[in-house]
């Protein structure tokens, strides 16, 4: 890169690259701002940035239209590294710069600035300008080569790291699909083994009704065989059980057979009666 330059202004001397007619007022601005860039630039020399800062600022109010001012004051910024400001002010210095010498000089450190902050493509630009102003300047033009390069290795780059994200991306998809997929399988599973549990409950709800029914149609062939016997038993029952106010067979039998017992026994009387009373025969009766 190019060495920063500070504008040197000797006071009392002819106003830099300024060839064109002014009035007294304009000529005395001029040169008050002129009298403010010396001392700045003595300051510098100094290390005193704060004052320089502040004299560069004064030169530049006495004066809007001056590029020296505002071009020193970048270069301040430059070597102090305040990026952003110093860019400013080399803008400024290039828009103000009212001849190609010092408007190479603006344009090349702005290229300066778009280095350090890493725009390559905004560094070319500002070197192809500033090589526009004055292209037999070397160092711009090396500066220039340096930006492209600078520039193809940070597509190249940015195209690398495009790919990556977008393999990681092709990669992430992948791993939720399978992860989706791996999802509804255990689902399609878990649904499964809940049907086979329902399977297995209804198998053993039929099964439990089947032993059910075993049980009710063996109870049902106990009741069948229980009314089946019901009119053998009835029958016999009917016989034997008495009924309102009437003795049962059982009772008639016994009935009669004591009568038949107390009339033996009465017949056995009558009977002993008549042997007891009966003569004895002591002869054959011939």
């Amino acid at each position: 890169m190019k060495k920063i330059a500070f504008v040197i202004i000797l006071i009392g001397g002819l106003v830099h690259a300024q060839e064109q007619e002014v009035d007294k007022e304009k000529e005395k601005s001029i040169k008050t701002a002129n009298n403010y860039t010396w001392e700045g630039n003595k300051n510098l020399s100094e290390s005193d940035f704060v004052n320089a800062e502040a004299n560069y600022r004064r030169a530049i109010s006495k004066s809007a239209e001056s590029s020296i001012a505002p071009y020193n004051l970048g270069n301040a910024y430059y070597e102090n590294e305040t990026y952003s400001e110093a860019f400013g002010r080399f803008k400024q210095a290039g828009e103000n710069a009212t001849n190609k010498k010092d408007k190479h000089r603006a344009y090349h450190n702005m290229g300066n600035v778009f280095m350090k902050n890493k725009e390559y493509q905004k560094a070319v630009d500002a070197y192809k300008e500033s090589l526009r102003n004055d292209p037999t300047d070397e160092e711009t033009r090396y500066n220039l080569a340096l930006a492209k390069e600078m520039l193809k290795k940070q597509q190249e780059e940015e195209q690398k790291n495009d790919q990556n994200k977008e393999d990681q991306n092709k990669e992430d998809q992948k791993d939720q699909k399978d992860q989706n997929e791996d999802k509804k399988e255990g689902d399609q599973n878990e649904d499964n083994k809940g049907d086979q549990k329902e399977d297995q409950g209804d198998k053993k709800e039929e099964g439990d009704k089947g032993e059910e029914e075993k049980e009710d149609k063996k109870e049902g062939q106990g009741d069948d065989e229980e009314k089946n016997d019901e009119p053998y038993k009835s029958e016999e029952q009917k016989q034997q059980q008495p009924r309102p106010n009437q003795l049962s067979p059982q009772q008639v039998k016994n009935l009669l057979e004591a009568m038949q017992n107390e009339e033996k026994k009465v017949q056995e009387k009558i009977d002993a009666q008549k042997v007891k009373g009966a003569k004895i025969q002591n002869e054959k009766d011939w």
